[in-house]
């Protein structure tokens, strides 16, 4: 976070608390999810760049393999109002409305943004999630 915070090209604005959360996928350890918002000039595809450069600076590996263990895993869960549908980037963020552990922490910084596509914000898609305590905690 500290990386972001002082990046040149991107003004910080908030950071949610700490959530923990079970893995999606194969048996590896528990996930620690935040979220953050930033104003950037910087294109998504330049702000993908951004994320992944700090991604590699924490040694995350991108081998192909879906749903592993990884050091950090940024995504770019919103950009504005903004649809983007290419290869390397999907935004808003394939299947946010459908997963606690990214909406509750985006609630902490921007429950009133809208997922672009629809058209509701980001506290009414967390307010359908199941209310599953043992999937998404709050870590003190």
């Amino acid at each position: 976070m500290r990386a972001l915070r002082d990046h040149p090209n991107l003004e910080w604005l908030g950071c949610s608390r700490l959530y923990g959360s079970l893995p999606v996928g194969p048996s590896q350890p528990n996930y620690v999810n935040a979220a953050v918002a930033v104003r950037t000039e910087l294109d998504p595809l330049a702000l993908l760049d951004v994320l992944q450069a700090q991604e590699a600076a924490q040694l995350r590996r991108r081998d192909g393999e879906r749903w592993v263990a990884r050091t950090l895993d940024l995504d770019l869960l919103l950009y504005g109002d903004a649809v983007i549908d290419l290869a390397r980037l999907q935004v808003p963020h394939p299947r946010l409305t459908e997963r606690e552990f990214a909406l509750r922490p985006l609630n902490d910084v921007c429950p009133e943004c809208i997922v672009a596509g629809t058209g509701e914000s980001v506290a009414t898609h967390l307010a359908r999630q199941p209310q599953d305590m043992d999937a998404v905690w709050l870590l003190d």
